[in-house]
């Protein structure tokens, strides 16, 4: 099977087996416990702990889109795409610190229940729907297709449908075993993930050194990489002149430099980690206390994800340009290009790397989706029809209509993506992720920011905020140019390589995020000082722990050494 050998199969089966088993150990454990079926389904009953939650984080988190998106913005830009890693560690302290609270405290299970109980009903179906469009038809077929793209470059192109099959199935029988079950073997998969990961950058970097005289030493092979690449080693890139040339304008259009840490880089990470079903449904069933050091120890492992995820595209452009790894097809090639270098038996781990990490990610999506269509849609507008069913009956019904929801789901997926009908492939998958995430985000975003922490903020704020966001997002990407220049106050615009005047996403991401604010403040000023809904806060709620404190400064301090080093 293409340059795969079979010590690489053997060790995949094994990876294969070790999940498979261990998965249906801990299913068949949990249907001893007399607990509720549809909780234990959808938040695993509080069960999971502090290192089960954070590793089921990253193994969520970390899928195609990183494994193959980030590591080609690594080709393209360099270590600036690293931004998206380093401050979801800051992110995600501030989630646990301030967020976390809030939810726990009200009981909060899913995103839509947020907006329920703090809005209306409203604003609740309006983003449900909302949600599971874009879980299904832009994070679900992307991380299918890129999954696809990636295993088959190496096992061979003809297996792409095959291998999309494959990845369907395996995510689905995850699925089926509920988020307890996603929790545990996420743990298994985050360790083959990091383990496959640093052996494959290991291996990129000796082959580096090997390539350019230096010996088969991975220090010389980074090294290496910072004197062949060196504009691929800076965290903020500069903002393009008329000198310019074109890929440092396309890359700046990706990057926009400092002004992308006062704008969109924020509200991806926030809105992403702290106002997604996808991620918080982890931690909503644990205590505080476990659902922050979870929360914590997700964020220190988000510091060492580049160089898993990055430094082998960085590795596949200094190969490439130096011409000793032709036949690359683009930067969504580089790191399969990169595992072609691999030794038989380390190929194999590192393909069970990958797929651990695109089938916990695909797991989970298809749970959250399960999640939000049963208990904000279908227990809402349709349990009429099950209404005899009560008690052990009813709860084994939610769970049916969870399954039969997350098989639809990918079904679809695999449907849409079978001749890449959304167009996956020429965006690039990273960019297309963060892009058309972008539209709904800063919408999302302020929604819940005033939601929680401003007592005055209205469900007619929050509806009217829902709709600028997206129309404001829409403007500024297709519409602003055109109609105010391509110079302003707000923005700089720049030729993209069609020829056309685009602004980078991520700044409109953080102008439409302003308006957003504005008007929703604006807005609440009309009602009551207080609204009815408010959550009630206090300072205790925000109180952490010396443990917790101590996780905060060791991320923080590396954070800090990070930046300074590669600014």
């Amino acid at each position: 099977m293409g340059s795969l050998q079979p010590i690489d199969l053997v060790v995949f089966l094994i990876y294969f087996g070790v999940v498979a088993f261990y998965g249906y150990w801990i299913y068949a454990k949990k249907k001893k416990e007399s607990i509720s079926a549809s909780h234990d389904y959808f938040l695993a009953e509080g069960s999971l702990t502090w290192w089960a939650i954070g590793a089921s984080l990253i193994a969520s988190n970390i899928s195609a889109e990183q494994f193959i998106g980030m590591s080609g913005n690594g080709y393209f830009v360099g270590i600036a795409v690293a931004a998206y890693e380093w401050i979801a560690a800051l992110a995600l302290i501030i989630i646990a610190v301030w967020f976390m609270p809030v939810y726990l405290k009200n009981k909060i299970y899913t995103m839509p229940q947020f907006l329920k109980t703090r809005y209306n009903e409203t604003v609740s179906l309006i983003m449900a729907i909302f949600w599971l469009f874009l879980y299904v038809f832009v994070n679900l077929t992307s991380i299918l297709y890129l999954g696809a793209i990636a295993i088959s470059g190496l096992i061979g192109p003809e297996y792409l449908h095959a291998v999309m099959i494959g990845l369907a199935i395996f995510s689905l029988i995850i699925t089926l075993g509920g988020m307890k079950v996603i929790g545990y073997t996420d743990v298994i998969q985050v360790a083959v993930l990091i383990i496959g990961g640093f052996a494959t950058i290991y291996f990129a970097l000796t082959i580096v050194g090997e390539k350019f005289g230096v010996g088969r030493d991975a220090i010389a092979g980074f090294k290496t990489l910072m004197q062949q690449a060196p504009d691929h080693f800076h965290m903020i890139l500069q903002k393009p002149t008329e000198a310019s040339s074109q890929e440092d304008v396309n890359k700046y259009l990706i990057l926009p430099g400092i002004a992308m840490y006062f704008a969109g880089q924020w509200i991806v990470n926030l809105n992403y980690w702290g106002c997604n079903q996808y991620i918080t449904q982890r931690a909503l069933g644990a205590d505080l206390e476990t659902a922050r050091k979870g929360i914590l120890f997700a964020g220190f492992l988000k510091l060492m994800m580049p160089i898993i995820v990055m430094l082998p595209g960085i590795a596949a452009y200094v190969l490439h340009k130096n011409g000793h790894l032709e036949g690359l097809r683009g930067m969504d090639d580089a790191y399969s290009a990169i595992l072609g270098f691999l030794p038989s038996g380390l190929k194999g781990l590192a393909v069970a790397a990958l797929t651990a990490a695109i089938v916990a990610s695909l797991a989970g999506k298809l749970n959250s989706i399960a999640t939000i269509y049963t208990l904000d849609i279908h227990m809402k507008y349709f349990k009429k029809k099950s209404a005899d069913l009560t008690g052990e009956g009813a709860e084994k019904n939610m769970v049916w209509v969870g399954k039969v929801v997350a098989l639809v789901s990918i079904a679809l997926a695999v449907i849409f993506e079978w001749k890449d009908l959304l167009g996956i492939g020429g965006e690039g998958g990273f960019t297309f992720i963060q892009k058309y995430t972008g539209f709904i985000s800063p919408g999302v975003f302020a929604m819940f920011l005033l939601g929680m922490f401003w007592k005055r903020t209205t469900g007619t704020a929050a509806v009217a905020g829902l709709i600028t966001g997206f129309v404001l997002a829409i403007f500024f990407n297709s519409f602003a140019v055109n109609l105010l220049g391509h110079e302003t106050i707000l923005y700089t615009a720049f030729k993209n390589n069609d020829g056309v005047y685009e602004i980078p996403f991520l700044i409109n991401m953080g102008w439409a995020f302003f308006f957003t604010m504005v008007v929703m403040i604006g807005l609440s000023l009309a009602g009551p000082k207080v609204n009815p809904k408010a959550f009630a806060l206090d300072k205790e709620m925000f109180k952490v722990s010396p443990q917790i404190l101590a996780m905060i400064v060791v991320t923080l301090l590396i954070l800090i050494a990070l930046y300074v080093k590669f600014w």
